[in-house]
């Protein structure tokens, strides 16, 4: 009777049903956009990037959103990053020299560069990006559409400008936010990764040679302060060691570099960086293995209690605000 009245099909075996019946959209020609204008991020963007001038992921998907930005680049590269920039037309980005180069020390050093930078500026507070993001997107009734302007960017930054105590935020990675679960506009107090926005009077800088995003959340949580992880908005990241340069050469296929297997994955190429935060934070962090390669394992549960504190004088406002954004079925690049 029920099978009736529904209009399913099931049997002794079956454990579950979506009711209505569960439809995955095409989503590829679907875009948020802002017909009516054009929203960008009131704080500045950096990307720092390094021998990764051949392919420029996510400066092409700024470009392509109209978004002015600064690559932070190493002096020995000027020439290619140059040529990159007429080669993929970026005319949104600009790059910024780093006085350094070859270090070793990671990308934290030239994060903190872009930090300085961003004050220099005037800015109360900067983004800063891994440099292969390819797509932004925004979560609504569980799909995972992207949007065509700095619109996400800007409503991240409202939020956080909301409260006096977020020194840390960002978007979730896309694909840890799967279209058939449920998940909440945001998870306060938990780690943010490869695309941050930092407020300049953070009071704890970038460091160590690896995983200092994680690092860097842990000492704002430990403060007592709040992390923002956005599932509202995602980022469309690629996978650790999928792309050449950055740490991918630097670090993961050069460190145990014998585990390269045939597929050119370096199973063990990312055990140091784990270990270095597990002895960083040995009271919440430790190595794992998991999902074929080396991770580290953080215990967020103690920080579950950090509060966020409204700024003096803030007023929600009542109803929905989509910044002007459209969904439309029919966009082309």
């Amino acid at each position: 009777e029920l099978q009736n009245r529904l209009g399913e099909s099931y049997n002794d075996k079956t454990k579950a049903i979506w009711h209505p019946r569960k439809v995955f959209p095409k989503n590829f020609n679907l875009r948020w956009i802002q017909p009516d204008r054009h929203d960008l991020p009131k704080y500045p963007m950096y990307i720092v990037s390094k021998t990764r001038y051949d392919s420029m992921i996510t400066s092409k998907s700024f470009n392509r959103m109209k978004i002015p930005h600064y690559i932070v680049i190493e002096p020995q590269e000027k020439t290619q990053y140059e040529e990159a920039l007429e080669k993929f037309k970026l005319t949104y980005a600009e790059l910024l020299v780093a006085p350094f180069s070859n270090h070793g020390d990671g990308p934290g050093r030239a994060r903190n560069w872009a930090w300085d930078h961003s004050i220099e500026l005037g800015a109360t507070s900067h983004w800063v990006f891994d440099d292969n993001i390819a797509d932004f997107y925004r979560l609504h009734n569980n799909q995972r559409i992207r949007f065509e302007s700095g619109v996400g960017f800007k409503a991240m930054e409202d939020f956080v400008d909301r409260y006096e105590n977020i020194p840390v935020a960002g978007p979730q990675y896309r694909f840890f936010v799967p279209s058939d679960l449920y998940r909440p506009p945001y998870v306060a107090n938990t780690r943010i990764y490869s695309a941050l926005l930092i407020r300049n009077d953070c009071k704890h800088r970038w460091r160590g040679r690896y995983n200092e995003d994680t690092d860097l959340c842990l000492r704002v949580l430990k403060d007592g302060d709040c992390t923002v992880q956005f599932n509202a908005f995602l980022q469309g990241k690629t996978a650790t060691q999928t792309v050449a340069g950055g740490n991918t050469a630097e670090f993961y296929h050069a460190e145990n570099s014998d585990k390269i297997n045939k597929e050119g994955y370096n199973t063990d190429g990312t055990i140091n960086k784990s270990q270095m935060l597990a002895d960083m934070h040995p009271d919440v962090a430790r190595v794992v293995w998991k999902y074929g390669r080396w991770h580290h394992f953080v215990d967020y549960e103690p920080f579950k209690s950090n509060r966020l504190i409204f700024k003096e004088g803030i007023e929600i406002p009542e109803g929905n605000n989509d910044y002007g954004m459209e969904l439309i079925t029919d966009y082309t690049e």
